[in-house]
C-alpha cells in the first residue's frame, strides 16, 4: 500500500509540475496549503526530493521550490522510490534492496516470492512510465506506454 509520504511527494512535485512553465518559485506554504499536506512533513520530503535531484531550492524572500528538470524527465516511480526505498510489496521481490523476508523459510523454493516479483514488475511498468508531464496534463488521463500495461498479464 502506497504510504501518506508518497501521496504527499508526488501531491507536491505535480503542483510544482504545473508551475514549471511560469518559472516561478514555489513556497513550502503554498504548496501546503494547495497540496493539503502538513507543513512540517512537507519539508521533511522536500529535503529528500532536493538532495536526490528531483526539485531544487532556495532561501530567502522570493525563494521557494521548484522542479530541477523538466516534468516530462520526473517518472512517479522515481518520486515513490526515494521516500519509500522500494516499489515492491516485499523485501524479497525489491530490484535495488533484495533482502529475504524475516520470516522467509527458503528463499529459492518460496511460490509467494514468484507471484510478488510479479506483482512488483507490473507496478514498476506502469509508475516508470508515468511522468509528472503526463499526470499534470490538463484534464488527461495518464499516458502508460501499452508494454507497460500488458506487464502484468499473463501471457
Amino acid at each position: 500500500m502506497m504510504s501518506s509520504k508518497a501521496k504527499y511527494a508526488v501531491r507536491a512535485a505535480l503542483l510544482l509540475a504545473d508551475r514549471q512553465s511560469a518559472g516561478a518559485w514555489t513556497q513550502t506554504a503554498t504548496l501546503a496549503e494547495e497540496g493539503d499536506i502538513p507543513r512540517k512533513f512537507l519539508e521533511a520530503i522536500l529535503v529528500e526530493l532536493r538532495d536526490k535531484g528531483v526539485v531544487i531550492s532556495r532561501r530567502g524572500p522570493g525563494g521557494g521550490h521548484r522542479l530541477a528538470g523538466d516534468a516530462s524527465g520526473v517518472m512517479v516511480g522515481d518520486i515513490i522510490r526515494i521516500v519509500e526505498g522500494q516499489l515492491a510489496l516485499t523485501p524479497c521481490s525489491s530490484r535495488r534492496q533484495f533482502r529475504a523476508c524475516a520470516d522467509c523459510v527458503d528463499i529459492h523454493s518460496c511460490r509467494l516470492r514468484h507471484v510478488m516479483l510479479r506483482a512488483r514488475d507490473a507496478v514498476a511498468g506502469v509508475l516508470d512510465t508515468c511522468s509528472l508531464a503526463d499526470m499534470a496534463a490538463p484534464a488527461a488521463k495518464p499516458r502508460v506506454r501499452r508494454a507497460a500495461r500488458d506487464a502484468g498479464r499473463s501471457p
